[in-house]
Parts: C-alpha cells; structure tokens; sequence
C-alpha cells in the first residue's frame, strides 16, 4: 500500500508536469537566459532566508543539535562605594553527542574569566572563576514541546579566592522550550548545593532561573529579552534575590564563510542585593557550526568558487 502511495504522488507530479510542459511555450531549457537566472537568484534567496531563520532558532535553543562556540561578555556597573565595573567574559562551548538513536546529550561548559573590583578605588582580582558544566539529556526528535533534564556542577577552579565559590556544587538543570511561529519562548532553571569543600568557605545553595523569548525577523535579525535571574538562599533576608529587566537586539549573520550569532542587550536590575550592580550590558558572538546536507554542501562550495572568482583581478 506505501509502494501504491508513493507511485500516485509520483504519478501526479510526473502528469503535473506534463500539462505544464504543453501550456508553456518554451520548453524549461529554451527559457530566456535572464529569466532563468532571475529565478535562480530568487530561489537562492529564498533558500538562504529559510536557513537563516531555522539556524536562528537553533541557535537560541539551549538543547538544539547545533555544535557552537559562545563568547559571552557580562559588563555590571556600578557597583560598591566607588560605583565600579564587574567584568565576566563567560567562554561556553556547546556540544551534542548522539548516545542513542532517540536521545541527545548536549554538553554545555561554562568557564569565566572574571575582573572583580574590591572596595577601594582602582584595585580588584583578575583570573578564572568557578567552572560550569551542564549535561541535558533530550530527545532526538522532539515534539513542539523541547526539553532536557540533567545534572550541573560547579568545579572550585577559580584562581582567586574572591573569584570563586571554594567549593564543589552540584544539582539538577532543566530547561523547556517552544517555537511558535516566528518566535522562540522557554526558561532554563538550576539549583545547586555544596557537597564538599573547605570548612572555612561559606555553604552554597543557589538558583539561577533564565528566561527568554525571543522574536525572529528578516535578514536574520531579532529582538529578545533573557534576564538571569538569582536567589542565594544562605543570603540575608533583602540580599538574595537578583532580578533583572531588559532586553536587546542580535542578528544571525556570517563573518567571511562563517556563521555567527552577535546580540547585545542591557537590563535594569529591579531587585538586587545590598551593593550590588544596579545595571548590567551583556554582548556576544557566537560561531556557529552547522550540520549540512551534501546538496547544502555543493551549494555552499559552489558559492565560495562564485565569490572567489569575483574578487580575483580580471586578467590582462
């Protein structure tokens, strides 16, 4: 019966195309040369407009099998009794491994490098902070509802002791999405607690709920919001919640042949402890290494030979 199915749609093409073929004039290969190349383009348009958006969405997805590299660049002012600058360059590659034929593991390790200003006017620690990784188990093949679940630790690698939380950490990660249309909507959620470490450093038990939506629009642009919002739960009553508002806009585009995700955004920090950052700006640029077709591949080759003969001087 599947064999019978395919040979009718096969059949209705093949006798689609036939009737076009009697009603137009000029068979497909005697087209005006300018017609046929008008329609390319138009085609290659359309095609690279249809990439450009689902890479796009993969590309806000946390759990989307989509290899990148994020370099991330996390700016709060205004901090302490000098109003100073925190700075934490997040550096966070992202990794799927297929363990199954209908499950994801998708690796996301994050590691800062941290400018941390004291209380005085020009001093601070520089160096590595506490490293981040997270393992989501998600399906091959979601539904309209996408997910991973697994567990996040933080590793004590912080060269400073000011850099760091001095102990390791561990708790369970979940995050959820959806992809309505043009629109990506979801929240990724953790909470971790300290198993071992010095005495002397503090207990940990915090959350860190990011949400995020963004809107995706031609040429690959966007406009999103993705506060991080935080509770420090061994914090004093008033200290331990961070709750920020804002947003941004980003774009997917290519640097030469590769893609890139580049967004900046700036939030207000509603609620925030006792000296701590009022504002903050977040900028990053994020390569992009997606999987390809053999045909995207021939297309993808076959448009670098066009541009490099294009930009080769006209010989003499």
């Amino acid at each position: 019966m599947a064999k019978l199915s395919g040979l009718c749609v096969l059949a209705v093409v093949m006798g689609w195309q036939g009737a076009s073929a009697q009603q137009n004039p000029l068979p497909a290969q005697d087209k005006p040369p300018a017609a046929a190349a008008n329609q390319g383009a138009d085609k290659a348009a359309e095609s690279d407009e249809a990439q450009t958006a689902a890479l796009a969405k993969a590309a806000q997805n946390p759990v989307a099998n989509l290899i990148s590299f994020p370099l991330q660049n996390n700016s709060a002012f205004g901090i302490g009794p000098y109003k100073r600058t925190q700075n934490v360059l997040n550096i966070q590659p992202v990794i799927p491994f297929h363990i199954a034929k209908d499950w994801t593991l998708i690796t996301r390790t994050i590691l800062p490098v941290v400018w941390q200003p004291n209380d005085q006017p020009t001093q601070g620690w520089f160096g590595l902070g506490d490293l981040n990784p997270t393992f989501f188990l998600s399906p091959a093949k979601p539904g309209k509802l996408i997910w991973g679940a697994g567990p996040t630790f933080v590793l004590p690698w912080a060269t400073a002791e000011q850099l760091g939380q001095g102990k390791f950490s561990m708790g369970p990660a979940v995050v959820g999405l959806t992809t309505p249309g043009h629109w990506v909507i979801g929240a990724l959620v953790n909470n971790v607690w300290s198993v071992e470490g010095p005495h002397g450093r503090a207990d940990v038990n915090q959350m860190l709920l990011q949400w995020f939506v963004n809107y995706n629009m031609k040429h690959g642009w966007y406009v999103a919001t993705s506060p991080i919002v935080t509770a420090d739960w061994k914090a004093s009553s008033g200290n331990q919640w961070l709750v920020p508002l804002g947003g941004g806009v980003g774009r997917i585009m290519k640097l030469g042949f590769q893609p890139v995700n580049i967004t900046g955004q700036f939030y207000g920090n509603a609620v925030h402890p006792s000296g701590a950052s009022p504002w903050g700006m977040r900028l990053q640029i994020q390569f992009l290494f997606p999987k390809f077709t053999k045909e995207q591949e021939i297309m993808i080759m076959e448009k670098k030979l066009k541009e490099m003969q294009q930009t080769q001087p006209p010989k003499k």
